[in-house]
């Protein structure tokens, strides 16, 4: 499970040092999310495979990376935390769930090509850790539609992905108040007035979304405050 693309920020190329799942949790640091991470791959793969941690074991070093502040273990938790909640809508829940884990794998805030290189990444190690080519290819696909978060209709794995993925902009507005300050650090290169104006485009673009939320869980529960928390920012921005 390599990524060369990132190599000079990434954890090591060779993934497969490492120690066995162990019964009853494992409790070392990450030790819930490699055992969520173990039972996805093996519902997903349905049979003998290698070893499942060392590909957690790598995916945790990666979301670890020093240059994160919002995208860190602590998003990956929360998105898996969201797909349980919609879980009901999609067609294949476990395989959004790997999708999940793989979105934000490659994460530069300097560079445009993030979620490309993450599905590449999905795409040479699913295999090499069991997964069939079918399963690997709709992984793929989902992590390649975070990219404009516009799922076609129809589309329930990617309704859920993407819905759980932006369900931070429906959070109280403490919690909004600290993604908006996290997204903020990890574009700390980005000059304050270069910031104001390209975050405000982002903003605007949301808000003249239809919808920014496709599950029926996500129109009725996230909708109303995500748009408040959305304008709330756009007017402090212009302040």
């Amino acid at each position: 499970m390599s990524d060369s693309a990132t190599s000079e920020t990434g954890p090591s190329d060779d993934p497969r040092p490492g120690g066995d799942p162990r019964p009853g949790g494992d409790p070392r640091p990450g030790g819930a999310l490699r055992d969520r991470w173990s039972e996805t791959l093996l519902a997903v793969r349905g049979g003998a495979g290698p070893d499942p941690t060392p590909y957690a074991d790598n995916l945790l070093d990666r979301w670890a990376e020093p240059q994160r502040r919002y995208h860190t273990t602590a998003h990956l938790t929360q998105v898996l935390d969201r797909v349980d909640t919609l879980a009901g809508h999609a067609s294949d829940p476990e395989l959004v769930r790997l999708a999940v884990w793989f979105h934000d794998a490659v994460y530069r805030p300097d560079r445009s090509e993030n979620e490309e290189r993450s599905a590449a990444l999905a795409e040479r190690a699913l295999p090499e850790a069991g997964v069939s080519g079918a399963a690997t290819a709709e992984v793929a696909r989902l992590v390649r539609l975070t990219v404009t978060h516009d799922p076609a209709d129809g589309d329930t794995n990617g309704e859920v992905l993407c819905d759980a993925d932006l369900a931070i902009l429906a959070s109280a507005p403490k919690e909004y108040a600290a993604y908006a300050a996290q997204v903020r650090e990890e574009y700390g290169f980005v000059p304050d007035d270069a910031f104001r104006e390209g975050r405000s485009a982002v903003l605007r673009q949301l808000l003249e979304l239809p919808r920014l939320f496709r599950t029926p869980h996500g129109v009725r529960e996230w909708e109303p405050r995500a748009r408040q928390n959305l304008t709330t920012e756009l007017e402090l921005l212009s302040r």
